[in-house]
């Protein structure tokens, strides 16, 4: 029975807040707030919708992208370090490198790339001939550079902390994975002097030719740029790439005191088969320095082979001098060894091993190490 009287005022109850609801919705917030206070409510709330609408963007802008690397690497040397006792035989020590690569373009066409690394490979320490990032475990700015177009065959940069042959095209397809011999010969005349500012171009001659120039510089306000006080280091490169083939000769003149300057050239070339797997490519490298005065000429060679389909890793090795050697001196020589092992798309495992011979009496040093790579 009380069910039946339930259904029964269920409906008449409901005619009553009918009329109810309709009065209700004719009451709106302009009842309670004044036009001008509700107009300043709108925008503030319009505000703050666009800034979370940015948020939920992501951090960069639409136009810059960010990638991200990290070595780790575990390894230890046998031998002696210069002419020290083997206080630094078979160590078994770890490093790693991190860095964050930031790039942005305005136009579609230039490029604002700044780098950001750290790293525990510092100089001195027993494997930081492997060529990790030595700056401390703090995050420091590496480089920072712009590079734009002009016109539609000539390309120009301008930076900071960067290499004045950043836009050359060295004639080499080798991997290195020491500090020696990952410039392929090209240590001097490819214009890695240091000195703090850096600018250069390059253009597309037609025809597989690509031509480039490149200047570096000390920029500190007691040297000035281009000034006697200042080091200044500039070149040029003239390269040729074909299918299977290329060739460069690099020019440079690096200052080495307000009265003295070495100049130096550099011849490289590279073959690669038509088929990978069976044969490797192959990378030479040659480079004269002649210094102004009367201090001696030197020079620097390098041969690399590299197989790109070994399993299903690249397998590569490499000989070449350990420093730029001077007329009538001893030379003395730097072999590697390496297998790179892509894991999957992010990480990749290479085994490593090298032998740089050391000058006197000290036993020459060998580096056996695996490290990890990952990008992302």
């Amino acid at each position: 029975m009380k069910l039946f009287k339930s259904l029964l005022v269920a409906p008449a109850t409901l005619g009553l807040l009918a009329p109810m609801s309709a009065t209700a919705n004719e009451v709106t917030i302009s009842d309670f707030t004044p036009a001008e206070e509700l107009a300043i409510t709108n925008s503030r709330v319009d505000g703050l919708e666009a800034r979370l609408n940015n948020i939920e963007a992501g951090s960069f802008s639409e136009t810059t992208t960010a990638s991200f690397s990290v070595d780790m690497l575990l390894g230890a040397v046998d031998g002696q370090v210069g002419t020290s006792d083997d206080t630094n035989e078979e160590k078994l020590s770890a490093s790693y490198g991190y860095q964050i690569d930031l790039s942005t373009s305005f136009t579609g066409e230039d490029s604002l790339d700044v780098s950001i690394d750290a790293g525990t490979a510092a100089a001195g320490t027993t494997l930081d001939e492997l060529d990790l990032n030595s700056g401390g475990d703090s995050l420091a700015l590496d480089g920072v550079s712009y590079t734009f177009p002009l016109g539609d065959k000539i390309t120009a940069f301008v930076g900071d902390n960067m290499d004045g042959s950043t836009l050359y095209s060295t004639a080499c397809v080798y991997g290195g994975v020491t500090t020696t011999l990952d410039d392929c010969g090209n240590a001097s005349s490819a214009m890695a002097a240091g000195f703090g500012t850096a600018a250069g171009a390059s253009i597309d001659i037609g025809n597989g030719f690509t031509g480039a120039i490149g200047y570096e510089g000390q920029g500190s306000t007691t040297s000035g740029l281009l000034t006697k006080e200042g080091l200044d280091s500039y070149g040029a490169q003239l390269s040729y790439a074909a299918d299977q083939y290329g060739a460069s000769v690099t020019y440079n003149v690096t200052e080495t005191s307000s009265t003295a300057e070495t100049t130096f050239w550099g011849l490289n070339g590279y073959w690669t088969p038509s088929e990978t797997g069976s044969f490797p490519s192959i990378s030479v490298g040659y480079e004269t320095g002649d210094p102004s005065g009367t201090a001696a000429d030197t020079e620097h060679y390098f041969v690399g082979l590299q197989w790109d389909e070994i399993g299903p890793g690249t397998l590569g090795v490499a000989a070449g001098t350990a420093d730029p050697v001077a007329d009538n001196a001893t030379e003395l020589m730097m072999y590697e060894a390496f297998y790179a092992y892509p894991v999957n798309d992010s990480l990749t495992v290479t085994p490593i091993i090298f032998i740089e011979e050391q000058s006197g009496t000290a036993e020459d040093l060998t580096g056996v190490a695996v490290k990890a790579s990952f990008s992302f």
